[in-house]
């Protein structure tokens, strides 16, 4: 008498059920890892535009007779960083038209963790901003930081 062999073909479903359970394990493990490198990309790219427009104060400062800028003075776009992203006079005032200066950013510098508006402290103390304000700049020495950024551990705390 012969028995019947039968092929098998496909997966059963304690088989599929063990697969989904180990990629559930897998994605449980590395998601988190991602969320902690968005954090760490967010701190290198502030980082980074700290050191752009502490180089790019500086040489206004070289190029207007040893004055800073006044950032949070509005011009007639209503923008805070026009002095930066507009050509200027060697008196600072924009004049795109016949300045000599800049423009020394491209576009205004936005804070990934906050906002790009200033708040003006020329006290040279250890002052913060508010939450509303992403940048924190002194007009009298050109010190510019982020508001709730520590630079030395790249962490940063909402005020």
């Amino acid at each position: 008498m012969r028995t019947a062999t039968r092929n098998k073909k496909g997966f059963t479903l304690v088989e599929i059920l063990i697969v989904v359970v180990i990629l559930g394990i897998l994605a449980a493990i590395v998601i988190p890892q991602f969320t902690n490198a968005s954090e760490s990309a967010k701190s290198s790219s502030l980082y980074t535009q700290l050191q752009t427009l502490r180089s790019q104060l500086e040489l206004y400062q070289v190029q207007h007779n040893g004055v800073y800028p006044t950032l949070a003075q509005l011009n007639a776009n209503s923008s805070e960083w026009g002095v930066m992203t507009n050509k200027t006079t060697v008196t600072g005032s924009i004049d795109n038209t016949n300045g000599e200066f800049g423009p020394y950013l491209q576009q205004a510098p936005q804070n990934p963790f906050t906002l790009s508006t200033i708040a003006v402290d020329n006290s040279g103390g250890a002052a913060t901003g508010t939450a509303s304000d992403g940048w924190l700049y002194n007009e009298n020495n050109g010190d510019i930081s982020a508001v709730g950024f520590n630079e030395a551990t790249g962490e940063y705390t909402a005020p």
